[in-house]
């Protein structure tokens, strides 16, 4: 009996395929030919990263970049002519860029995460699988800090609170239990009132902690990482922050949320 070729099924034709992989496009920039290379050869290991271009100083990186409009962009500190930091500014707008090299130095870091870099990695703190992850991440808007562009974060974090708190004389004497107890009441009130703030407004808690961070007078980056989430992820949570409060400034939200915003005669939902 003779196949029938209006009834032949191709092998497989049943079975669904899995969509394919996205590959996260590249761009190496690095004054070392060698680290350059090595970065090129262990980063094409994986299926889902291709390198499309390599760069030795800031211009042929802005160069490239432009050119081949990648996915994420490598760039290293120091390099001769036009170095890292010099170019971040130039280069942000075309496509995420993750720091790549050994400047460890907290104010570099602290610079080029100003200057909007997405994540800071210094050599010899990570593997490669780790590089790898922290490039597709890179990709998606997730930020990656080895420990000691971590560090630096905090610091500034910690110098900043530090430079903000006042001293202040204890409001009450360890032997007094009636003022203990009415200042753990006044306490409770102050948790309460926060939370009826955030009713009232309707933010969730991820958008009542980020508002809090703003009237603190934070600015997004320092928030991102205080909240170990990306620039981006901040500025999607403030928007919707400033829908929730009525408010097209960091200035009225804050207002509004602490209570020193004049009433304008209408509820806010």
């Amino acid at each position: 009996m003779q196949n029938d070729p209006q009834h032949a099924v191709t092998p497989f034709a049943l079975f669904p395929t899995a969509p394919p992989t996205p590959v996260v496009r590249i761009v190496v920039a690095d004054d070392n030919p060698v680290v350059r290379a090595g970065l090129t050869a262990l980063l094409s290991g994986h299926e889902d990263i291709t390198v499309v271009a390599e760069a030795a100083d800031g211009r042929e990186a802005y160069e490239a970049a432009s050119r081949h409009r990648p996915d994420v962009i490598l760039l290293d500190v120091r390099m001769p002519g036009v170095d890292g930091l010099s170019v971040l500014p130039y280069l942000v707008p075309i496509a995420p860029v993750l720091m790549l090299t050994y400047s460890g130095e907290p104010e570099t870091v602290r610079e080029a995460l100003r200057g909007g870099a997405d994540g800071y990695l210094v050599h010899g703190e990570f593997t490669t699988d780790q590089l790898a992850l922290a490039v597709r991440d890179t990709a998606q808007g997730v930020t990656h800090l080895t420990p000691t562009a971590a560090s630096a974060v905090l610091q500034e974090l910690r110098d900043a609170n530090a430079h903000a708190k006042q001293p202040m004389p204890p409001p009450f004497s360890a032997t007094s239990p009636k003022v203990l107890s009415q200042l753990q009441s006044s306490v409770g009130q102050s948790v309460g009132q926060w939370s009826s703030d955030r009713s009232r407004f309707q933010l969730s808690a991820r958008e009542a902690e980020i508002m809090n961070l703003i009237a603190s007078g934070m600015t997004n980056q320092q928030i991102a990482a205080a909240c170990f989430i990306s620039e981006k992820t901040v500025k999607n949570h403030i928007n919707r922050i400033f829908a929730k409060l009525h408010s097209t400034s960091r200035a009225e939200a804050a207002a509004k949320w602490l209570g020193t915003a004049p009433s304008s005669g209408r509820g806010v939902g």
